[in-house]
């Protein structure tokens, strides 16, 4: 089951309103990692932090998952991006590659199936880190913690090749 349903599920079950109200901003990640150049996953979760700290409510089990689950989506969506631009990056070299008559493996193809092996990697390990809980409550916070820390790596990952 993923974060946001699992979020919404206990939203609806009376969580308290504050620990709805998440104050999340990247603004703690995105300073550390212009600090931290070649070093970025050093940064990792230190929005969620602030969010925590910032949001009221934000120490309880529900204000952790979701401020883990907010920075979580802030990686996916970098992620994405970076996905997308290696993806155009790859038909581009794949297109020179038939135009020129070289036979390298299709980049395309390879960067698919890499990122498809990769989503199913981080949703067993996630799958893994909550079932360290045993169904306690820690549980939704391990998992939006993995989902986070291995989303933020894979767009890191993603990203760098760029350079």
């Amino acid at each position: 089951m993923s974060l946001k349903p699992m979020l919404a599920a206990l939203t609806v079950l009376g969580t308290p309103l504050a620990a709805q109200e998440l104050v999340f901003a990247p603004d703690a990640t995105l300073t550390c990692m212009g600090n931290n150049d070649g070093f970025e996953q050093v940064c990792i979760g230190l929005a969620a932090e602030q969010c925590m700290a910032d949001t009221p409510g934000g120490d309880s089990t529900v204000g952790m998952g979701g401020c883990l689950g907010a920075e979580a989506d802030w990686w996916d969506g970098r992620l994405n991006a970076a996905y997308q631009a290696r993806l155009a990056e790859a038909q581009q070299a794949d297109a020179d590659a038939a135009e020129y008559g070289y036979t390298a493996p299709p980049q395309e193809e390879t960067l698919r199936a890499m990122q498809r092996a990769w989503i199913a990697f981080r949703d067993a390990k996630c799958a893994w880190a909550g079932a360290l809980w045993g169904g306690g409550t820690g549980q939704g916070p391990a998992m939006a913690d993995c989902r986070m820390t291995t989303t933020a790596e894979q767009a890191l990952y993603l990203e760098r090749i760029a350079r």
